[in-house]
């Protein structure tokens, strides 16, 4: 179990037990208030890491001392009535992808385990501005490869719903620790569903923005060349997704990907969406989905007919992109780390290191046909735009899995033709750059929850946005979270 290396015990008051829930949001009010301290807030925060990581690992390092520190600064600006931001005093987790200055940015690898960041990444230096402190790194398959969360440097992460089941990859341990109270919010990436999925099986909010909605910048000191990764928040309410990409949007000239702040505030616009949206449902995309999935899926598709939605359920053929997303993503990954790999191949994944060489073997034609396959399933996507406003479908086909993998290799008896076919419904929009969004459709068997996914025409973030917050409101999940 991670300690804190001190006793915080006599920090977090009684009534503080309360705070577990509480949304950013909320939080940052009574901070502002002063019906809660700072210190109180990330006191509780780490008091609560210190109870439950030895069961969930979703925090996978800690710098308690630091995060007190700061939280006592805030505390003193404060009673000085100086202004602060709108995320003062809130505690956060950040994905072991993303550079924290004075930690070790590990990767999940045992390779990396001494590669200190002398700097915050671009999105978490926007947080940290806006007020947020830095509690720890949360836990991430090697290079946010796989589906579930498991690495050979801090091992494996489990699911607060169900410790037997896996909380998803490769956000899983800020899902994880977003879903069992530890924070309200914590960073998350996603190159192929690796915040969609961990929030569709914790029964969070995850939201892929635009692709250069919020910059990315460098990693490893190499830019993105393949446009299919995006970071954004893990929330439990869609008010604090919209809160933090209020935060952390807008151009930075170390991501030559990032697009200009859209001049709103995504907060601020929440509860106006437009009237009579049209919007599709699509159930399946041409693959097998678990009985209860679907229906909690269809449920929620039906909810958007009560919002004044005009909504149709689509069929038809959906281009097959997991060929072509599996091509795209391995070959950034061996861009990245091709200089590593020989020194360094007997420390890490086996199933990883295999996956990235064979990107060797890709040549000019495989990557050519690849992004030809993109650009079908761009016109696909074109098509539907063009006739709706909104495409709903289940952000995972499949309730979460054993927490130690592997994932689905069937559904419903049918055998599935690829392991990517149980995540069938995120990765495409990797490849086309779509604003998507999970929010939990329900809960299915065994008391595990299920997501829909929501998705809208490029740079669309608002309505995305709008749209997750109006199925908030009339479904609303926030007083339902895993007991442990």
């Amino acid at each position: 179990m991670l300690s804190a290396a001190h006793d915080r015990s006599s920090e977090v008051r009684p009534a503080m037990a309360e705070l577990s829930f509480k949304s950013a949001l909320e939080l940052s009010a009574l901070i502002r208030k002063r019906e809660v301290k700072p210190s109180e807030a990330v006191a509780h925060a780490l008091a609560r890491v210190e109870q439950l990581n030895g069961r969930l690992n979703a925090f996978c390092a800690m710098r308690a001392e630091q995060a007190m520190a700061e939280a006592r600064a805030m505390d003193e600006r404060l009673a000085r009535r100086t202004e602060v931001g709108p995320l003062a005093g809130v505690p956060i987790g950040v994905k072991d992808l993303e550079d924290v200055a004075g930690m070790v940015t590990t990767f999940g690898s045992k390779a990396f385990r001494d590669n200190l960041a002398a700097e915050d990444a671009i999105e978490v230096a926007r947080l940290r501005a806006a007020g947020a402190i830095v509690i720890g790194k949360t836990n991430t398959p090697e290079f946010g490869h796989s589906a579930f969360t498991r690495n050979l440097l801090f091992g494996l992460t489990r699911n607060p719903w169900n410790l037997e089941r896996t909380p998803g990859g490769s956000s899983g341990g800020s899902a994880a620790a977003v879903a069992s109270g530890m924070v309200p919010i914590a960073t998350g990436s996603d190159a192929g569903g690796s915040i969609r999925l961990p929030a569709a099986y914790t029964g969070c909010v995850g939201l892929k923005p635009s692709h250069g909605r919020i910059p990315a910048g460098t990693r490893l000191g190499m830019e993105s060349f393949n446009g299919i990764s995006s970071v954004g928040p893990i929330s439990r309410t869609v008010t604090d997704a919209a809160l933090f990409l209020d935060v952390a949007c807008g151009y930075h000239p170390a991501d030559p990907d990032s697009l200009p702040h859209p001049g709103i505030s995504y907060l601020a616009i929440l509860a106006h969406l437009p009237p009579r949206l049209r919007v599709a449902f699509h159930p399946d995309f041409g693959h097998a989905v678990e009985r209860g999935v679907l229906r909690e899926a269809e449920r929620a598709a039906g909810a958007f007919r009560e919002l004044g939605c005009a909504v149709e359920v689509i069929g038809g053929p959906v281009p097959e992109t997991a060929d072509a997303w599996t091509i795209v993503r391995a070959a950034q990954l061996l861009a990245q780390l091709a200089g590593f790999l020989p020194q360094h191949r007997a420390e890490m994944n086996r199933s990883f290191v295999a996956y990235t060489e064979a990107a060797a073997k890709t040549g000019w034609r495989e990557y050519g046909a690849a992004q030809r396959v993109r650009a079908e399933f761009n016109d696909w996507a074109r098509r539907i735009f063009e006739r709706y406003d909104l495409l709903l479908t289940p952000a995972a086909a499949t309730l979460a899995f054993a927490a130690n993998g592997p994932p689905p290799a069937e559904i419903e008896g049918q055998r599935l033709p690829d392991p990517l076919a149980a995540l069938v419904f995120t990765y495409p929009f990797n490849l086309s750059g779509h604003p998507a969004i999970a929010v939990r459709a329900g809960m299915a068997a065994g008391g595990l929850p299920c997501a829909i996914q929501i998705v809208a025409e490029r740079h669309r973030d608002d309505l995305v946005l709008q749209a997750a917050y109006a199925y908030e409101r009339a479904r609303p999940w926030d007083q339902s979270w895993p007991e442990l």
